[in-house]
């Protein structure tokens, strides 16, 4: 798909910078010229794409929706109404507080606010450029699966009254939901990709500079031996480590592709990315506002659990999913 891109990368590194794209500064720099481009290209197709079908989805419409079902089936719709909403926890947040004001299931908020920062459209671009359709599809599968269950169990333990008693007494009464023509939609559109392309590309730069140094000088037999699918610890670890880091999947899928290369367990490193995304310090702090120390303990615990499980699985199935 990128052979082109490819083709012109290493053109740009043998000859403007006169690097070998065999060593490992000419390897670390032909990473980082190629994914940016290539990253930035796909961020700004499945944006614009997904940001136009987002039009249709104004928080007060999904609030609607939402409040048209109950059960697994509320659960269910929650989470993929989380794959058309912002994709970075702490903008996912402030419509999580929208939902719980206007008195949706607290178990269905949850299953949102798993769900939306993990699994989105720039990742799925971005996923499938670098490790193809397989694993693309599964991690978005997975990601949903995640905050179905992950806001099932939130709702099985009641914890309503552990939501700040403000919230409750607070309920927005907004519910107008503004129309909008094909031409406002295709402008919402290419705004979003401006926006969001300006909101995140220090962490495209950042995550991709972290990935070309791993891909260039991190030694493969240390990362295969400690993070490799073979330590039964690899996973664990991998979450523990995201947990208190933040970033959006963009910043982080650089460095996945790397670790993956270097020999680390795809489950590792994807687990990783979703710990990292879904389970970030400052959504914590922003959540604070609304809900209580004991909720956000048993929101961080089911969820991390939950991102473990998948990442052995993703390990154990990583034979299949890379041929």
């Amino acid at each position: 798909m990128f052979g082109w891109l490819n083709y012109l990368v290493t053109l740009l590194v043998e000859n403007v910078f006169k690097l070998d794209v065999e060593s490992s500064v000419g390897s670390s720099a032909h990473f980082f010229f190629y994914d940016t481009v290539k990253i930035i290209i796909l961020l700004s197709l499945m944006v614009y794409a997904i940001s136009y079908i987002r039009s249709f989805f104004p928080p007060e419409r999904t609030k609607k929706i939402l409040g048209k079902f109950s059960g697994l089936k509320g659960n269910v719709i929650a989470s993929l109404l989380g794959i058309v909403t912002p994709f970075c926890s702490c903008s996912s947040v402030p419509i999580f507080i929208g939902f719980v004001e206007s008195g949706i299931p607290l178990g269905f908020t949850f299953s949102f606010l798993i769900t939306s920062p993990i699994v989105n459209e720039a990742a799925f671009a971005i996923l499938l450029a670098s490790f193809g359709w397989r694993i693309a599809v599964v991690y978005v599968i997975t990601g949903v699966i995640v905050g179905i269950v992950g806001g099932i169990i939130i709702g099985k333990l009641h914890l309503e009254k552990e939501v700040e008693e403000y919230v409750y007494n607070k309920r927005n009464g907004n519910d107008f939901i503004p129309e909008m023509t094909s031409k406002d939609r295709f402008i919402f559109a290419w705004d979003a990709v401006k926006e969001i392309v300006h909101r995140v590309w220090i962490y495209l730069i950042i995550g991709i500079g972290l990935g070309a140094l791993i891909h260039g000088y991190a030694p493969a037999d240390l990362l295969s031996k400690y993070a490799g699918p073979d330590n039964p610890f690899a996973v664990l670890v991998g979450v523990l480590v995201g947990v208190p880091l933040y970033s959006n999947a963009l910043g982080t899928i650089p460095i996945a592709e790397a670790l993956i290369a270097k020999g680390v367990g795809i489950g590792t490193a994807l687990a990783f990315m979703m710990a990292t995304t879904a389970l970030s310090l400052p959504e914590m702090i922003l959540l604070r506002k609304v809900i209580k120390p004991k909720l956000i303990a048993a929101f961080i615990i089911i969820t991390a659990i939950s991102i473990v499980i998948v990442g052995y699985l993703f390990n154990f199935w990583a034979p299949f999913l890379m041929i």
